[in-house]
């Protein structure tokens, strides 16, 4: 626990008040403040009484008075005022152990963090939660919590996270909903598993905990080279993807007839994977889930072709988008668009195969820097600017899942990479951009 403040904001109210870096935060309103979650939430009233321990070890107490819900400006080492806490589980289809050897660190630590669902939107299985901490969600009203729920049958669900005590977070989630607290729900969805009958079970065992629960995606397993479910083949990829839309889809018309939401939706690459067209956007419920792929497709259309309704031509450099093979056709498409609107637009869409992690991982997030360069350094029609996906890219940061930089791959393939943001209008934005 790391509670020693680091830095002051200017200008914040924790300047005025005159608290300095190396000072211990120690209570807010006469309570104890062990990480973030107690720092958020004790600060939030316009009037804070704060216990501070200076470096010599001496006590103080001061009021700070403010605006509601403005931060006091206090940073500390880390985010969380803690250390991360990682996964207890060893789900079986889990990604992370799908990894190649000789990645960076981070790419290998596994979160299951209740802080981080609540501050960043992770998703968590909610086994590393003790009662007490279970209870402190309760006292402190944390809402939403982001569900992975997986199955509800209590022995699935063990078996799919690899643990024996899996089952216990299913109590959590009933007394979350008892007491209110909001849940949005994942569910990885690996067919022979937690499919048909089972996941069934699971949507109806959600829907018992509504209006708690208020939505739940499903996305498909994700099976690198490096590793498949145990003892079971990969799915049949548009078979099996079209029996679980008719389920999810189904299931949630009885609730959207009975409750006024459907609650359940199925991933954009389930559409993909059966060939089937994307629903229509009221279908989505005002993409409550879209973080999950669900409605990013349609959601992105709709924004490219308003985009495109501003956009001037002028002089634009021809160009290539690199994209995963998921959404190859679909950015094509939205291409040809534009092609239909200036006809001399000079611009190709081209699928990048994941020779990294394996061919039957098709989305953009994935894509590395080695198959980027490889599949595009010979290409004869490539263009004279490369737009990419800026999930392709370490959040914040120009380095692709294989550590090479954005510089590594420009010198490559002898072009400048445009990075555009995953919606519509910034891809529209790319594509009409004129480059210095």
């Amino acid at each position: 626990m790391s509670t020693v403040i680091t830095s002051v904001d200017a200008g914040s109210p924790a300047e005025r008040a005159g608290i300095r870096a190396g000072e211990q935060l120690l209570m807010i309103n006469h309570h104890e403040i062990v990480d973030v979650l107690d720092y958020r939430f004790f600060c939030y009233d316009p009037s804070v009484s704060l216990r501070l321990r200076e470096a010599d070890g001496t006590t103080r107490h001061l009021t700070i008075e403010k605006e509601e819900g403005e931060d006091l400006g206090l940073n500390f080492d880390s985010y969380l005022m803690d250390e991360p806490r990682p996964c207890s589980n060893h789900c079986l289809f889990c990604f992370v152990d799908q990894m190649p050897p000789n990645m960076r660190d981070t790419l290998y630590f596994k979160d299951d963090d209740a802080r981080l669902s609540f501050l960043m939107g992770n998703y968590i299985t909610l086994t590393n939660l003790t009662e007490r901490e279970a209870q402190r969600i309760i006292d402190l009203r944390i809402s939403p919590i982001n569900v992975s729920v997986q199955a509800t049958e209590p022995q699935l669900r063990r078996t799919l996270l690899g643990n024996k005590d899996a089952d216990k977070s299913l109590e959590y989630m009933r007394a979350f909903g008892e007491a209110g607290i909001e849940m949005n729900g994942q569910i990885v969805v690996c067919p022979g598993w937690n499919d048909g009958e089972q996941l069934l079970r699971t949507l109806s065992d959600l829907r018992a905990l509504a209006p708690a629960a208020q939505t739940a995606a499903m996305v498909p397993v994700g099976l690198t080279r490096f590793q498949g479910i145990v003892g079971r083949e990969p799915y049949p990829v548009s078979e099996k993807a079209g029996e679980i839309i008719d389920l999810v889809d189904e299931y949630g018309a009885k609730c959207l007839e009975k409750y006024g939401t459907r609650m359940f939706f199925c991933a954009d690459e389930f559409y993909i994977k059966a060939e089937r067209p994307l629903p229509a956007e009221e279908y989505y419920e005002e993409y409550q889930q879209l973080d999950n792929g669900v409605g990013m497709l349609r959601s992105t259309m709709n924004e490219f072709l308003s985009g495109l309704e501003d956009a001037e031509s002028g002089d634009v450099a021809s160009f290539t988008v690199a994209t995963g093979k998921a959404a190859e056709p679909f950015i094509a498409r939205l291409v040809a668009e534009a092609k239909k609107k200036f006809p001399q637009l000079r611009g190709e869409v081209v699928g990048i195969v994941n020779d990294f992690f394996g061919h039957t991982i098709t989305v953009s997030g994935l894509v590395t820097a080695q198959d980027l360069i490889a599949q595009l350094k010979d290409r004869p029609t490539l263009g004279e600017r490369v737009l990419i996906p800026a999930n392709m890219l370490r959040h914040g940061e120009g380095v692709f899942l294989d550590d090479y930089t954005v510089e590594q791959v420009e010198q490559a393939l002898g072009r400048r990479l445009t990075i555009s943001e995953t919606d519509g209008y910034s891809l529209c934005d790319a594509i009409f951009r004129q480059e210095p």
